[in-house]
């Protein structure tokens, strides 16, 4: 099965949305790009890298462009994690409560922010269904540990 492993997005000012990546989510900052197509930032979690791309012209980021609607943050405490992404310049937008009753089961909890460029970010400290928090590196890799 493939791995999700790369993210790209769209932004204004991608030093500036590392830094806000830097401080609410302590990823690192991995690398950068300077491209005929865009300039950026990359910076990661260890598992997933995050591209933080401005595109040069209208034909690789415009506003009919269909892309990325949210990404979400699995945390190990959310009343942390929240006062984190608020203080380096997030926005809550709402939460979205357990649901345990009806038919429909809702077993976990999101709140959802908007970084400081307005894309939607969830934070959740129970996970998705599917989704696997920690992962081992391939044996290759720890072999250096």
């Amino acid at each position: 099965m493939a791995k999700l492993r790369h993210v790209a997005m769209s932004v204004p000012d991608p030093e500036k949305t590392a830094e806000f990546y830097q401080k609410a989510f302590d990823m690192k900052r991995v690398g950068k790009t300077n491209s005929p197509i865009a300039e950026g930032v990359y910076v990661s979690d260890g598992t997933i890298t995050v591209a933080l791309l401005k595109f040069k012209n209208d034909d690789q980021g415009d506003r009919d462009y269909v892309g990325i609607h949210h990404i979400g943050f699995w945390v190990n405490d959310i009343r942390a994690a929240e006062k984190q992404v608020e203080s380096a310049g997030g926005t809550y937008l709402m939460g979205r409560p357990e649901n345990n009753e009806g038919d429909i089961k809702n077993t976990f909890y999101e709140e959802k922010y908007k970084d400081p460029n307005g894309v939607i970010l969830d934070i959740t400290d129970l996970g998705w269904g599917g989704a696997v928090k920690d992962v081992r590196p391939a044996i290759k890799d720890r072999k250096k540990q």
